[in-house]
């Protein structure tokens, strides 16, 4: 049997509100999985990914892995 290829994944947390936010930039938090502070998502390292966090780079942190 093929082994699957393993995929890079990132993992991101909520350090910041979505209060007071623009609508696009909520609606980002909500497709990265996150809605609440402080709260992670491990997600696929995928360049729609990256865009995402660097949309909202102000209100997320990429958490290390290790």
């Amino acid at each position: 049997m093929a082994k699957k290829p393993v995929e890079n994944t990132v993992t991101v947390e909520q350090i910041g509100s979505a209060i007071r936010r623009p609508q696009d930039q909520r609606a980002t938090l909500i497709g990265l999985g996150l809605n609440k502070m402080h709260r992670r998502r491990t997600l696929k390292d995928t360049p729609a990914v990256r865009g995402m966090i660097a949309k909202v780079s102000h209100l997320v942190r990429v958490v290390d892995n290790a």
